[in-house]
């Protein structure tokens, strides 16, 4: 790209020249190169000479080049600012301002001075723990990584000058007294949200490390063991437990062994929540949960469970729930249930039978195309001896085996009878409750806000928190970063619910929100960009007030 000048002769013998930017590009055809005017500047002897000026040195910043006009004023030459006063930096606003605004008004930060205070700690250790959670929220990187870089993108001032060893001392504090802060952070959140925990959502997921071997039973608390993740991988890890309201804020966290059952953590969960007295609260899980040991842990715990269960593993549902008659009551399209009530007095147990017609279709559809397809492949097989190599796959196969069988001759073929069974459970499920208040709609509709779970372990796990990798080999420090992670999540949740957006639209917003460090011989100040509209509708919705256009002035010594 260059300027370009071209002349016109008049009739008069005059000569006129115009100026053009332009731009050479190569023609396919002819393999030669055209020049491509790009925009007109017009006559040279009427040219707008400050406008190619302005034009110059806009690219002249842009290239970390000075343009020096010897036609213009002093003041020109420097650009417009004075000489002595020197552009430092630019770094983030707008998030971690929205971020600090809800840290102190969810009272973590005042949970976690209170604590400091009575231990008379010198280190503002809950400033270094905001700068890690706040990290969480951005640009998620190791402890080392919020110190060393991301500190010095972000305008956390009291964040400044905090020493790498400050930020561990800080997780070791977070992790001694984690349960006091878990209790205070929870009953502000729902004073000042004016939450109902009525229902409370427990489900359980993992977090592998890319490690060797598992721990010993004597070291590290044999917290990284060998389990089964839940993306279907065996590996070294630890279990996570998150206990939240319908609105998706996390009541409670507990981190358990790799290797532990969900079914035997619910000992711990009654233990924890039984002192917080949470009033009547229905605590709805998934059917890992469900077992006699439990329900019974639940009723001393909460009171009311609202459970899923495994129908064609429990004999009494498929005798008796999935075969009782009665008509279903339906509440949506895709919703109906009917109440299913067995045994007598205190034992009598409280079944929900749930169906969605559509899902019972998409099931029918789908298992008569597997049919098909396994009716094809044993036609083209006349030996069907079930030790042969494609019959061992199709056995093998999660998708096939439920539909095949083999003989006592070791042949295989279609199970009719688990085909027909299959079709008992199309777009069924089945909840156990002992709360006999709660309606049919309220239990099926309970149950499936569980999803809201499953969508908080995605943003803890993969889409925004990143709680993996895990940079630590110390079971508190392990303990510490999966809290800190749900710290983060519960300011996310706030956030998503105030403003009614998801977290990575807020946080593109917000981030448009800069703020640059201005220095001279006497003072240093920041001074903001001029936030979009939608930033400012958003800080507006979280409360969260914008700083003055200049701000942040000290003085400097000498």
């Amino acid at each position: 790209m260059y300027l370009r000048t071209t002349k016109r002769k008049n009739k008069n013998g005059t000569v006129t020249e115009y100026l053009q930017l332009a731009h050479n590009e190569r023609n396919p055809e002819t393999n030669s190169t055209v020049a491509r005017i790009i925009h007109s500047f017009g006559r040279a002897d009427q040219l707008d000479r400050e406008a190619l000026v302005r034009l110059a040195r806009s690219i002249a910043r842009v290239c970390g080049v000075t343009i020096v006009d010897p036609a213009g004023s002093e003041e020109a030459q420097g650009g417009g600012l004075p000489d002595e006063l020197e552009i430092l930096r630019t770094v983030e606003l707008g998030t971690v301002l929205v971020i600090e605004t809800l840290w102190e008004r969810l009272g973590i930060g005042k949970a976690l001075r209170s604590l400091l205070d009575k231990g008379k700690y010198a280190v503002a250790y809950d400033q270094a723990l905001l700068a890690m959670t706040a990290n969480r929220l951005c640009a998620p990187e190791s402890k080392l990584g919020v110190w060393d870089r991301w500190l010095e993108q972000v305008h956390l001032p009291k964040c400044q000058g905090l020493k790498l060893r400050q930020m561990y001392e800080a997780m070791d504090f977070l992790h001694k007294h984690i349960d006091a802060v878990e209790e205070a952070v929870f009953f502000q959140t729902a004073n000042l949200f004016n939450l109902s925990v009525d229902l409370i959502f427990y489900d359980t997921t993992t977090a592998s490390f890319s490690i060797d071997y598992e721990d010993e039973e004597d070291e590290n608390d044999g917290l990284r063991q060998y389990g089964h993740s839940k993306e279907g991988t065996w590996t070294p890890q630890i279990v996570v437990a998150l206990a939240v309201t319908r609105e998706g804020l996390p009541v409670k966290s507990w981190i358990f062994p790799g290797n532990t059952a969900d079914v035997s953590t619910i000992e711990r969960i009654r233990k924890d929540l039984r002192g917080w007295n949470l009033g009547r609260a229905l605590f709805v899980a998934d059917s890992g949960m469900n077992s006699s040991a439990n329900r019974e842990e639940l009723a001393r715990a909460c009171g009311k469970y609202l459970l899923a269960t495994r129908m064609a593993s429990v004999a009494e549902i498929k005798k008796e729930v999935l075969s009782q008659p009665g008509r279903f009551t339906t509440f949506t399209d895709s919703l109906q249930a009917k109440e299913v009530v067995i045994g007598d007095g205190e034992r009598r147990r409280r079944y929900i039978l749930c169906f969605n017609p559509k899902e019972a279709e998409r099931q029918r559809i789908h298992r008569e195309e597997i049919v098909a397809m396994l009716e094809e492949e044993l036609a083209n097989h006349k030996d069907r001896n079930a030790s042969a190599q494609w019959a061992v796959e199709l056995l093998a196969s999660k998708r096939y085996k439920r539909y095949l069988t083999t003989t006592e001759a070791g042949k295989i073929r279609l199970d009719r009878a688990a085909i027909t069974e299959a079709k008992r459970y199309d777009g069924k499920w089945v909840l156990e409750t002992n709360d006999d208040t709660i309606s049919l709609e309220d239990a099926a509709l309970g149950y499936k806000g569980l999803l809201v779970i499953e969508r908080c372990f995605r943003s803890l796990k993969r889409t925004q928190i990143k709680m993996m990798p895990m940079y630590h080999w110390a079971a508190r420090r392990i303990e510490t970063h999966v809290k800190i992670c749900v710290l983060a999540l519960l300011i996310e949740r706030v956030a998503e619910r105030e403003c009614g957006e998801p977290w990575s639209r807020i946080r593109r917003n917000l981030a448009k929100l800069q703020a640059t460090e201005f220095q001279n011989g006497q003072h240093s100040f920041f001074q903001i960009n001029s936030a979009p509209e939608a930033c400012r509708e958003l800080m507006k919705k979280l409360v969260t007030p914008l700083p003055t256009k200049v701000f942040g002035i000290k003085t400097l010594e000498k």
